[in-house]
Order: C-alpha cells, then sequence, then structure tokens
C-alpha cells in the first residue's frame, strides 16, 4: 500500500517540497526474477520424453536439465479446476471450480466464478511493479460470460493480467480459433493454407508482449502465462510432424507401456518396485455399480489383440497425429526460451512446467473424429472415423485419440483425466528451474506436491508475503503449501494432505495413502451412500495394484471421514456426476431475460454458443434480409458451428441452400427448387420439430425443414437435429461469414457473403423442447 504524502505544501509551489512516492507506479526490488508458468493441457504422465514418453520434446527435456522435474506433482484430474489452483494457491472446490467453467451449478463449490477473495496470482505481482501476460487458454470464464457484452471481471484483464491473447473456452480448432486479444475477439493473423497454427501465433504474441515493454523497461520484471492448446483435443498438425511418427506406435497401447515404465525408472521418477496397472482394472466393461449400474463404455479400453487390421491402423495413426502435435507445439515453446536466452533474460527467469490432468479418455475406447460426439452423449464406432483416417489432424477434422492411448500416455497408472481418485488422472508432469539461483540441473523430485502448492512456492522464492486485501476483497487463506524447500533439498518433506472431489468421485491423501470412491466419472450412478471404497500406499504401490481397503479398514474409515472433514472445510458438495449431455443442457444464468427470438447482424464478432440461440431439440426458424445486387452473389447468410457440428444458410450457385451437419456426422442438405434474383428478399429455412428420433444411432429432433424465398416455399426435406451443443466453447454464431472451419457439404464457401448485402438475420425458437435429455441408455453413459 502506497504511504501518504510526505513533503511539504505551501503557498507558493517554489516553496514547496514535492514527494512523488504515493503517485508512481509499483516497482519491482532490483534483480527481481521473471516468472514463466507453462502449462499443458490433456499431457499424461509418460507422454514425453523427459518422463520416459515416446513423444520427443527437446525444449522440455532442456528445461527438466536446468531445473528439478517432481515424480509426485498431482492436479485436480479436470483443465479449468486445475488452472484455478495454479493460479490463486486455493483448493479447486474453494474456487468454485469443481468442474469446468461450462459446467457450473449454483453452489459455492461448483459455481464457476473463481470469489475476489482469491487472489490472482497476476493480481499480486502486478502490484509488485511486473508486467503480467496471458496467452493461450484461459477456461476460468462462465460460458455465459464469454461473449462481448458479457460482465468482464472474470477474463484475463480483471484478473490482474495486462495483456491478454487467446480463448476463453476449453479448447478450439488450432486451424480456425476463436480469438480474444485483451478483452475483444480478434480473427487469426492468417489462414490454415497460409501456414497458421495456433502453436506459432501463441509463442509469436508471447515474443512480442515481453518485448514491447522491455524495450521501453529492460529492468521490468514479466509474469507470462503461457497456457497451451497442445494437447487438448482436437488434435491438430501439419501432416509432416504426424509423419515423423510413422511406426512408432505399431506395436500397440499395451506394448509401448513396458518400455515408458523402464525408463521413467532409469531416470529415477518411480521406484524399482513400481508396476504396471492393468488394462480395464475393475474388469470393466462387465463390472457393474453397487446397485447394478452399467459400466459407462466410454471408460474402457480396448484390449489391442481384439482389434481388427483397420482398428489398429485407425489408432495408430491417431497416436502419431497426437505427438505430431506435442512435437509441434514444443518446437513453437523453444522460441519463447530461444528469445529469452537471446536476450539475456533465460537466466533470471522461474520457469514452472505442468500439466492441467492426465491424458484425455474423451475419444473412449475407439476414439474419435469429432470430439463433440462426447457431449452429445455417442459413441464413435471405429469404422465412423476409419473412413476419414487421413484426415486426422486436418482442417477437416475434430479429431481425439482413443482411450487406448490415454492410458499407455499415463503409463504406469491407471485411468485418465477425469478420475480424481486414480493417479492417471492427477498424477502430472511439474518441472522447475531458476538458472542464476538453483544448482540442481536434471535433478528428480519425489515429494507428494500438488497444483494448489504452486503459489506459495512462488511466492517464497519472490519473497512475497501475500496481501490481506485486493483491490477491496478481504483474502481467503492460502490453502496450498510452499515446496520451495525441496528445490534445494531433496529430503524435504512433501504435504500430508490433499482433498479431491470431481464429477462424483471422491478421494483424499493423507500421509502416503489415498482412499478412493470406485464411482466413474459423469455417470450418472447417484447413490453415493452405496460407493465402494478402495484404498492404496502410495509410496510402495504408485501405480495403485494392490487395494488394501479389506486389510486396512480403520484407516480407510479415518480417511473417509477427512474427506468429509475437508468438504466441508473446502465447500466439496454437493456430488455431481451427471452424463455431459445433461450438463450442457442444464437451464444456467444467460445475462439477458429469456426470449425466444434473437437478431443477427452482419460485421458482428461472433456469438459463443452459450450466449446465443439453443436450437437442439427446438423448432425454429432463420430469417435472414438480403439485398442481392449480383446474380452470382454467394456466400454464408448465417452460420452456427463448424466441421465438429453445426448448421448454415447459404448462397451458392444461385440458389438458396441449408445444410445441418449432424456432430459431424451426417450431412443434411436442403437446396431451394429455382434461383435466387437480383433484389431485396427475406429468405428464410424452417424447421418444425414432430418428435424425437427413433433411429438410436442419430438421436435428437426430427421434423421438417422447408426454405422460402420470400414468402414461397422452394423446398423441403426431413432433417434430425443433434441432441446437445454443436460446440460451446467455439464455433460462434456469424452472420455473412463463417468465422470457423465451413459446416456447408460443398466446402469451400466463401467465408463473407458477397455480390449482396445483408441487413439482419432473426432466428426464432419454439419454448419447448422435445428432446430435454435422452431418457435411456445408449450404451455409452447412463441416464436416469
Amino acid at each position: 500500500m502506497a504511504r501518504g504524502f510526505r513533503g511539504k505544501i505551501a503557498v507558493d509551489i517554489r516553496d514547496s517540497t514535492p514527494d512523488w512516492t504515493p503517485y508512481l507506479a509499483p516497482k519491482a526490488p532490483a534483480g527481481a526474477p521473471n516468472v514463466l508458468m507453462i502449462v499443458w493441457d490433456d499431457v499424461g504422465y509418460g507422454t514425453m520424453d523427459c518422463y520416459g514418453g515416446p513423444v520427443q520434446t527437446p525444449v522440455m527435456t532442456r528445461i527438466a536439465n536446468l531445473g528439478v522435474r517432481y515424480s509426485n506433482f498431482h492436479t485436480t484430474a479436470l483443465c479449468s479446476p486445475t488452472r484455478a489452483s495454479l493460479l490463486t494457491g486455493r483448493n479447486a472446490t474453494s474456487n468454485g471450480m469443481a468442474t469446468i467453467a461450462e459446467f457450473g451449478s449454483g453452489f459455492p463449490g461448483i459455481s464457476c466464478r473463481i470469489p475476489f477473495e482469491n487472489g490472482f496470482l497476476s493480481e499480486v505481482l502486478v502490484e509488485r511493479g511486473y508486467n503480467t501476460y496471458c496467452i493461450g487458454k484461459w477456461h476460468l470464464t462462465p460460458g455465459d460470460e464469454t461473449n462481448v457484452a458479457a460482465y468482464k471481471g472474470r477474463w484475463p484483464l480483471g484478473r490482474g493480467f495486462e495483456r491478454f491473447y487467446g480463448f476463453l473456452g476449453g479448447e478450439s480448432s488450432c486451424w480456425y480459433p476463436d480469438l480474444v486479444s485483451d478483452n475483444h475477439p480478434v480473427d487469426a493473423p492468417a489462414k490454415p493454407e497460409q501456414g497458421y497454427h495456433i502453436a506459432k501465433d501463441f509463442s509469436d504474441k508471447a515474443i512480442q508482449f515481453i518485448r514491447d515493454a522491455k524495450v521501453v523497461q529492460p529492468d521490468k520484471p514479466f509474469f507470462l502465462y503461457l497456457a497451451l492448446d497442445a494437447a487438448h483435443a482436437p488434435h491438430h498438425v501439419f501432416r509432416e510432424w504426424a509423419d515423423r511418427y510413422r511406426g512408432t506406435f505399431d506395436e500397440g497401447y499395451e506394448a509401448i507401456r513396458p518400455g515408458i515404465l523402464r525408463r521413467q525408472k532409469e531416470i529415477g521418477l518411480l521406484p524399482e518396485n513400481t508396476r504396471l496397472s492393468p488394462i480395464n482394472p475393475h474388469g470393466e466393461p462387465a463390472v457393474t455399480g453397487p446397485d447394478g449400474q452399467p459400466w459407462p463404455l466410454l471408460d474402457t479400453v480396448r484390449p489391442w489383440d481384439s482389434l481388427s487390421d483397420g482398428e489398429r491402423r485407425l489408432f495408430v495413426r491417431m497416436a502419431e497425429v497426437f505427438a505430431g502435435y506435442v512435437s509441434y507445439t514444443d518446437d513453437q515453446v523453444g522460441r519463447v526460451i530461444d528469445f529469452l536466452e537471446a536476450s539475456g533474460e533465460l537466466d533470471n527467469t522461474i520457469i514452472v512446467v505442468v500439466s492441467d490432468n492426465g491424458g484425455s479418455g474423451e475419444g473412449g475406447p475407439d476414439g474419435t473424429f469429432n470430439e463433440w460426439r462426447f457431449f452429445n452423449n455417442l459413441p464413435s464406432p471405429a469404422e465412423l472415423s476409419l473412413r476419414h483416417i487421413d484426415e486426422l489432424g486436418t482442417p477437416k477434422s475434430y479429431n481425439h485419440y482413443n482411450t487406448g492411448w490415454a492410458w499407455a500416455f499415463d503409463t504406469p497408472f491407471p485411468y485418465w483425466k477425469r478420475w480424481a481418485g486414480y493417479e492417471g488422472g492427477v498424477a502430472d508432469m511439474c518441472m522447475v528451474a531458476w538458472p542464476a539461483r538453483l544448482d540442481a540441473r536434471g535433478e528428480a523430485r519425489g515429494q507428494y506436491v500438488h497444483a494448489v502448492d504452486v503459489v506459495p512456492t512462488l511466492y517464497e522464492l519472490l519473497d512475497i508475503e501475500p496481501p490481506e486485501t485486493i483491490k477491496g476483497h478481504p483474502q481467503s487463506p492460502i490453502e496450498g503449501e510452499s515446496f520451495a524447500a525441496s528445490l534445494t533439498d531433496p529430503s524435504a518433506p512433501g504435504k500430508q494432505s490433499q482433498f479431491y472431489a470431481m464429477l462424483g468421485q471422491r478421494s483424499l491423501y493423507h500421509d502416503g495413502w489415498l482412499a478412493n470412491s470406485v464411482h466413474p466419472p459423469l455417470s450418472g450412478w447417484r447413490n453415493y451412500e452405496r460407493d465402494v471404497w478402495e484404498l492404496y500406499h502410495l509410496p510402495s504401490d504408485r501405480a495403485q495394484a494392490e487395494n488394501l481397503a479389506e486389510r486396512e479398514p480403520e484407516r480407510l474409515g479415518l480417511l473417509q471421514k477427512l474427506w468429509f472433514y475437508y468438504a466441508g472445510r473446502y465447500h466439496g458438495l454437493p456430488l455431481d456426476d451427471r452424463t455431459p449431455l445433461e450438463q450442457s443442457l442444464v437451464e444456467r444464468p444467460h445475462g439477458t431475460p429469456p426470449r425466444n427470438r434473437y437478431v443477427y447482424y452482419p460485421d458482428c464478432p461472433a456469438v459463443p454458443e452459450q450466449a446465443g440461440v439453443l436450437v437442439s431439440g427446438r423448432s425454429y426458424t432463420i430469417s435472414a434480409g438480403v439485398k442481392i445486387a449480383e446474380p452470382e452473389a454467394e456466400g454464408v447468410l448465417y452460420a452456427h458451428g463448424g466441421v465438429a457440428g453445426g448448421h448454415s444458410l447459404y448462397v451458392k450457385d444461385r440458389r438458396l441452400r441449408y445444410v445441418f451437419n449432424w456432430v459431424g456426422s451426417v450431412l443434411q442438405a436442403v437446396d431451394s427448387d429455382r434461383e435466387i434474383t437480383p433484389g431485396p428478399h427475406v429468405f428464410a429455412a424452417e424447421f418444425t420439430a414432430t418428435g424425437r428420433s427413433e433411429d438410436p444411432e442419430m438421436p435428437g429432433a426430427t421434423g421438417t425443414l422447408t426454405l422460402y424465398i420470400d414468402d414461397q416455399p422452394v423446398g423441403d426435406a426431413k432433417i434430425t437435429t443433434q441432441p446437445g451443443y454443436f460446440n460451446a466453447t467455439g464455433d460462434g454464431i456469424c452472420v455473412g461469414r463463417d468465422d470457423g472451419s465451413p459446416v456447408t457439404p460443398d466446402y469451400p464457401v466463401p467465408f463473407r457473403f458477397t455480390g449482396g448485402t445483408i441487413d439482419r438475420v432473426v432466428v426464432d425458437v419454439s419454448g419447448e423442447r422435445y428432446v430435454e435429455h435422452e431418457a435411456e441408455v445408449r450404451g455409452w453413459f447412463i441416464i436416469d
């Protein structure tokens, strides 16, 4: 806090003494280090070569060799919760982030609105004389607050960052990203055919932000939060990078794991007695829950020897694309590290590198050409993706590997992202380097530490006492514990206890022991009082191969009681195991009154789906007021969605056309039976829902889509709309262009409408939904 004025004030300024101190900007201590926090996304423990994995990441290895790598670092099993802990030093549920930002509920632990009493590291450092930059994935703003009209107090610039460049949601296409610069949407600087990729874009901006400030104040330190897009789905990368891994994964995910574990032991990350977790460790998919609930097929692995030749070829290519994606991103991060070295900043930079959770299982046992089938409660049969094997990773895909690779890239642990009770979901890489001050080079540390501990560690290294208030908000206690001592002392103790609650699961780490409930995430099992609990001694059994619950009932009982104690302390209740489709369709605040009419104008920023019209399961009409100036006018009138799913009203070859891209799998097209003519018109697509689809492979609302030119029907067809969102994290609603990858079957349609002008587009929806939730078992998730 700035002190009061201590100068002298007289009638005449010539007789007065100035005191500039209360008015000057904060200044960091001389020699204060920079802070670079690199956050990877969905990169499992056994993925990178610096953690024994098969994916080459020379830049990450370089950082590991500049400092220490932690073998016992943990996260929350999901992205938004981990990121909230990494930036505040509080537990995920204390931050209101027990789930991803789009799936908030009106409870303290699941509000997805981080309290201002939980100050961010950026908010503290900017008041200590640091420049603060956020680049990449944010995913800490509720979905309804990610539009241009929304309250922006929970955007990066509202939480202490001076500059932001990235995307607000949980994922983005690497080819057609939904970008925000500071506090407004922007277009990507180039197209994929011009060599654009989001990883290069982020590195360009990181270098630019640092350089811009250093030119003016070379001694001013910076905090750069570089949250990479990789390796979250979609796995997008240039073909030549994927092709570098030809042959690497041909033996399959089961056969590759022993070699990963052997290298992890050689590096010193894991003890010699560490065993490999078995495939499908609970006997899934045959096993059932305590009340006979089916095990969700999503969270199973298909044995390699049960696969057809085509399936093996498909799954191998999925791994090659993923590996190329990680390696390319590592290469681009290397440009930032090289810039810091060339500018003399690297030595005095504290570097922290983590992943936010384990490898992702959202692709299911068959993987998927379109990850958004997961959020629409749909399986992805391998034969569906096999048709697109040559397009994996390209702008035409929204791909994700299968659970077998998630399991392999989490070697030696069981399960993957979303599983908060198993090391595959929560054990992650962590590397810390500070070349000028830390002597360790390439050493391993085995202390149990957690994402919540990073902020207090940085505060200790920077010699900062957390403030009692930030912007008038009294601050809550920091809940993490500094592990700074372990950076120089390998024998320093780790933390004693860590609480976990995620998507219906419960677990607690205490003094080397882990108790966890067997309750698959997002399973809809409910009946938590019937959960079976397991107990593992992690120092002797990191891969959770031996359940000691029956042998240690008293210890298990103690840890169960401790879980409820911490749940009360950290807002860990209520538990929520609803499926993605159920959670997607829950009514949440939208910032505007409920309405059945939405008006959109050309040249406005794309409107995120959660802030726009929701057509799933409803009747709707899209009406566009257009003035056709040229017979060859063409382009997008209205687009909502992209390759992952969506619909569009457009003009091409003198015809009015409409297409509904059903979850990236079925293109349902309707064309006018006559040509358009010059002059003013109202073009419309009217969908009248008549009921639910009877096709188990294509659930949704069915009905008739009719095209109109002015008041004349000019074409119709039966279509089925998809049950959930097109893509709640991107590919917003556009008029006069398509900001995302086009949804039209005769791609490429021009992004911009040419040869005429659009006045506005009006979308009317009925209040009634024909499809609230799928009320049956689809063989994927289980829904009551």
